[in-house]
């Protein structure tokens, strides 16, 4: 969030940003070349020069400036830094890779006037990645435990009292980087109130907007109801501009989809459109790839005897296959057969048809049973993600039999297909899976969509370990 008058603190901060990572990147890299010439743990081929870190110095220097350029365009700067610290990791690993490259370009171009050990280079990015992480974490803590602290708040007022007003409000509660204190709320004619609004939070009607904004030393106006006419819109906009007051508005496209914004400029024309999902981007889709034929490889390797002692077991317990093979929808809903180990008689929905599974299913084996509330039957799910029509983590894919069913029964429904279904999902490890609330399952998977990265993956992963709720 920015205001107008940006808070000198950030600033401050900004600054302390850089010169703290120029000397974290700058001592990585002089590091590196310690452990390689001098700590004895490399054995020498050639003798290194007499004035080694004087040489290596200046390489620094240059390969210092060009990783700052890069933090920045990566927006590692950027102040109010917000969200939490684990969440950062992938992308300032990614700047440290970037700037390494940029660097190992350089040496190699001029290789004829300035010599630099190409293990030199590669070493330093590890030593530049813990040096920065380091830090990083130190200074985040430190803005952290400043902003909690912090007496200067921005007092902001919220135009609306719908749910998009009320979830505005734990949002900016959330966040204490922000420092932002929800002054009141507005009512406006068209919205529904949200009864986790407290009443005496609302400070009147719009008509009043000019007194309210007087009396309670408003910095920013956030406007949560888009039904407002224009020409109202227009007299709140001239308001903040006299007052020297920040304003937003949540567009109403975001009570159609939950996604960030894209504006793009065609000539002199703002176009606002839904931001690309962050594993639309190519090198997010490899990474993820890799991450799950790592996974997938290590998986199978340690569940292959917990596998097939549950697949004798289930075939003493009853007749049939000891794998149950069952198509599901899968990326663009396109359909893929996922395996699992039987927990069911082969003929348990002859009757029935497809249905959920729900507490003390009598269709279930003994064995079944404790496969089911131990999450043992999906161990097979791991050549499914090995074979690429899965992956570890994601929204978990459903039967083509309800997706038919749910895509016209609930909005957003489809968004979970834009990328592969996963063995466990951000809905799954918060209690959200088989018979529960579907819209709210949606909106578990949709956030986990919208805010991929690879550290929100090994989070929900060590949640799994510790989560059965609702595993039946």
């Amino acid at each position: 969030m920015e205001t107008r008058h940006k808070d000198t603190s950030d600033n401050l901060l900004s600054l302390l940003a850089v010169l703290i990572d120029a000397a974290a990147i700058f001592g990585g890299i002089l590091l590196a070349t310690w452990l390689r010439f001098r700590s004895g743990l490399i054995p020498l081929t050639i003798p290194p020069p007499d004035n080694l870190f004087q040489h290596y110095s200046i390489g620094a220097t240059v390969s210092t400036l060009l990783m700052l350029l890069v933090f920045r365009h990566e927006a590692l700067f950027v102040r109010p830094q917000t969200g939490v610290f684990v969440d950062k990791i992938p992308r300032i690993i990614k700047a440290v890779g970037m700037g390494i490259l940029g660097t190992a370009v350089l040496a190699f171009a001029m290789q004829n006037q300035a010599n630099y050990a190409r293990l030199v280079v590669g070493m330093a990015f590890g030593t530049v990645v813990f040096l920065v992480l380091l830090e990083r974490y130190i200074l985040y803590r430190i803005e952290w435990n400043l902003a909690r602290h912090s007496t200067q708040r921005m007092n902001v007022l919220i135009l609306g009292t719908d749910h998009v007003a009320a979830r505005l409000t734990q949002t900016l509660k959330q966040e204490p980087m922000l420092r932002a204190n929800v002054a009141g709320f507005i009512e406006t004619d068209q919205q529904q109130h949200d009864p986790s609004i407290p009443p005496e939070r609302i400070c009147g009607r719009l008509e009043q907007i000019e007194q309210i904004v007087t009396q309670r030393n408003i910095h920013e106006i956030i406007l949560t109801d888009a039904s407002i006419p224009h020409p109202r819109i227009v007299q709140i906009l001239m308001l903040c501009e006299h007052n020297l007051i920040n304003f937003k508005m949540v567009p109403d496209l975001f009570r159609i989809m939950t996604t960030s914004m894209d504006v793009q400029s065609l000539n002199d024309i703002p176009l606002l459109g839904i931001s690309p999902w962050p594993l639309d981007q190519f090198w997010n889709r490899i990474m993820k790839r890799m991450e799950d034929i790592a996974g997938a490889m290590f998986g199978l390797l340690l569940a292959a005897p917990v596998i097939a002692v549950a697949a004798i077991l289930i075939k003493k317990s009853s007749p049939g296959p000891a794998f149950y093979v069952q198509q599901r929808c899968g990326e663009g809903g396109h359909p893929f057969n996922l395996y699992k180990l039987r927990t069911m008689p082969l003929d348990a929905e002859a009757t029935s048809g497809p249905v959920w599974a729900s507490p003390n299913d009598q269709r279930r084996t003994p064995i079944g049973t404790f496969l089911r509330s131990h999450n043992l039957d999906e161990l097979p799910q791991f050549w499914n993600v090995l074979k690429g029509d899965m992956s570890l983590v994601g929204p978990r894919p459903e039967r083509p039999h309800f997706v038919q069913q749910f895509k016209g029964e609930i909005v957003k429904y489809m968004f979970r297909h834009v990328s592969k279904p996963g063995m466990t999902g951000w809905a799954q490890v918060n209690g959200l899976r088989g018979n529960t609330d579907l819209t709210e399952r949606v909106k578990y998977d949709l956030y986990y969509l919208e805010n991929w990265s690879l550290s929100f993956d090994f989070k929900i992963l060590l949640k799994t370990l510790f989560t059965n709720r609702n595993a039946y």
